[in-house]
């Protein structure tokens, strides 16, 4: 790939980096299996970047790679990645470490959140970062429509796991 490309991909990837983070805190219980993830989303965005054509955000098409990617290692139960040799500027990224301490009530919501499928932490994810329905569903591949349904039974079922119930 030319430099263009690459310093775009870079660009793109250091604003939407959070992104990445937080799903990993969504399906990973340690810092090294976090760091593991984050890297294998960051080499399947490389990787799909060539197909990324903007008809949607960057941000929307790298949630969904990032969650795909994200879904198919927590299936897998894979702790150890396969890494692909690339010669991209990605080695000098900078960001921040990521600080994972939260407190007790945080840490219980995560917990709860863990407990569901799936789709359902995706759900979860996608609505507290305040994306629309129609960002859900396209996100996910469902409709409008059961993103909403899916969404309330979502947090019914946090609420009665919080409040002690099953």
């Amino acid at each position: 790939m030319n430099k263009k490309i690459e310093v775009a991909f870079v660009n793109l990837l250091e604003e939407n980096q959070n992104i990445l983070h937080k799903i990993c805190r969504l399906y990973t219980f340690d810092e090294e299996t976090h760091k593991d993830m984050f890297q294998e989303m960051v080499i399947q965005l490389w990787k799909s970047y060539p197909t990324f054509k903007g008809n949607s955000k960057f941000s929307t098409w790298a949630y969904r790679v990032a969650l795909n990617t994200a879904i198919s290692l927590f299936r897998t139960k894979k702790r150890n990645v396969e890494t692909v040799d690339w010669d991209v500027a990605v080695n000098y990224i900078s960001y921040p470490e990521y600080d994972n301490r939260e407190d007790e009530q945080l840490n219980r919501i995560y917990a709860t959140v863990r407990q569901l499928n799936d789709i359902e932490k995706a759900l979860v994810y996608l609505y507290l970062e305040d994306k629309s329905y129609v960002e859900i569903a396209e996100t996910l591949g469902i409709s409008e429509g059961n993103a909403r349904v899916r969404m309330n039974r979502v947090k019914t079922k946090i609420k009665n796991r919080l409040n002690g119930g099953r």
